[in-house]
C-alpha cells in the first residue's frame, strides 16, 4: 500500500457553517460506510463545536459499497502497518482541514476508531481527546508511545458484549494498552452489537462536554 494514500477533502461533511474558532470534532466512520454515516450523530454531539466527518481513502472489495481506511483479508487481516498508513493520510488531511481550530478530537467508529488511535499514536500533542467506539489499538510500537504515556491524553473507548467482529485477541490488547497510555473512560455495553447505542452516546456527549469546556478555560 502506497504512503501517497489520499483522502478526498472535497468529500468532507462540515457542520455548522460558520465555524471559525471553535473546537473541532472530526468523524472517521467504519468498513463499509462512508463521510454520511457518522454525520448523523452531529444532533446527539456536544453544542458548540465544528464537526467534519470524513470519507476513508479506500473502496473496499466488490460488491461491498461504502469505503474502507485499509483492507480486511478475513477475521486477522487487519495490518497495523495499514493502519499507520491511514492515520498518516488522516494527519495529512488535518493539516489543512484544521484551520484554526483551538483543540480537535476524533470520533472513530470500528476501523474508524482504530485510525483515530493511531493517529493519536503518531501525534499525541494534536488531539485534545479521542473517542473509540467498538474498535481497538493496533498492535506493535510506535515512535511516540512512550510520550503518551507520558502525556496520558483522555480516551472514551466503548464496546458491546454482543459485538463478535473485532476479534477478541485484539479486544485484549487494547484493553491492556489503553490504561497504560492515557487516561482511559471505558465502557462495555450489556447486549449491544457491533453498533452504537442511545446509552453511549449519552456517555459520548458528557465526555466530549469536558472536552469542549477544558478547551475553552
Amino acid at each position: 500500500m502506497s504512503e501517497e494514500l489520499r483522502i478526498d477533502a472535497a468529500a468532507t461533511r462540515w457542520a455548522p457553517e460558520e465555524r471559525a474558532g471553535l473546537p473541532l470534532l472530526v468523524l472517521l466512520h467504519g468498513y463499509g460506510a462512508d463521510e454520511h454515516d457518522l454525520f448523523g450523530l452531529a444532533p446527539f454531539l456536544p453544542e458548540g463545536v465544528a464537526v467534519a466527518s470524513v470519507a476513508a481513502p479506500l473502496a473496499p472489495p466488490w460488491p461491498m459499497p461504502g469505503r474502507s481506511w485499509y483492507a480486511i483479508d478475513g477475521l486477522n487481516g487487519r495490518d497495523p502497518d495499514a493502519v499507520t498508513i491511514a492515520a498518516r493520510a488522516f494527519l495529512r488531511w488535518l493539516d489543512v482541514a484544521a484551520g484554526d481550530a483551538p483543540t480537535v478530537a476524533l470520533l472513530g467508529f470500528s476501523q474508524g476508531a482504530a485510525v483515530a488511535l493511531q493517529a493519536l499514536r503518531l501525534d499525541p500533542a494534536r488531539f485534545g481527546a479521542v473517542v473509540a467506539l467498538s474498535g481497538y489499538t493496533s498492535p506493535g510500537d510506535l515512535p511516540e508511545d512512550e510520550a503518551l504515556r507520558e502525556a496520558r491524553p483522555r480516551v472514551f473507548w466503548g464496546r458491546g458484549t454482543n459485538d463478535d467482529v473485532i476479534p477478541a485477541q485484539l479486544i485484549a490488547h487494547t484493553a491492556q494498552w489503553l490504561p497504560d497510555h492515557s487516561e482511559l473512560t471505558g465502557r462495555v455495553y450489556p447486549g449491544l452489537t457491533h453498533s452504537i447505542s442511545e446509552d453511549e452516546l449519552l456517555d459520548v456527549r458528557v465526555f466530549l462536554e469536558k472536552w469542549r469546556d477544558a478547551s475553552a478555560g
